[in-house]
């Protein structure tokens, strides 16, 4: 493999991480600029950018009041904290989301196949979700917590 050759396989390889935006209408749509003034720049970069926090970096990891974890891209309730579970990655996870919460789409960046958790209502990158979670459903939503509030239940 010559050196033109290989820039152009990583140029390509790059450019398949910049995934273009879903196609799909959410209930919830700012521009751009809009969006930059509502997020802090890591919340920009993991909802909109489909970014990663750093693991174990998360105050949410340490949570364990009862509660709910919501977009924080536009409030949706997301996850109960009854699905929470410590799953030694460094990530918010969770076995389960509420009931129409979140959708999921197929992520082939960095020449990997994941499946993609995004909020269902603002479209923001959530996570990825994986099949070696705990039951009942194996699942482990793997969330970005910079991409989470919590809501603690009312005492």
């Amino acid at each position: 493999m010559n050196r033109r050759t290989l820039l152009a396989t990583a140029s390509a390889l790059a450019l398949t991480a910049l995934r273009p935006a879903r196609a799909q209408t959410y209930q919830i749509t700012h521009t751009d600029a809009e969006w930059r003034t509502l997020l802090t720049p890591a919340q920009y970069n993991v909802l909109r950018q489909a970014g990663t926090e750093e693991p174990f970096s998360s105050p949410l990891l340490d949570e364990h009041r009862t509660g709910t974890f919501n977009c924080a891209g536009c409030a949706l309730p997301l996850f109960s904290s009854a699905t929470k579970f410590d799953s030694g990655t460094g990530w918010p996870s969770f076995w389960q989301p509420l009931p129409n919460a979140v959708l999921t789409s197929s992520d082939t960046s960095l020449g990997m196949d994941r499946t993609e958790v995004h909020c269902r209502r603002c479209g923001s990158h959530l996570g990825h979700v994986f099949p070696d979670g705990p039951p009942p459903t194996g699942l482990r939503y793997c969330m970005n917590g910079v991409a989470l509030t919590f809501t603690p239940a009312a005492a």
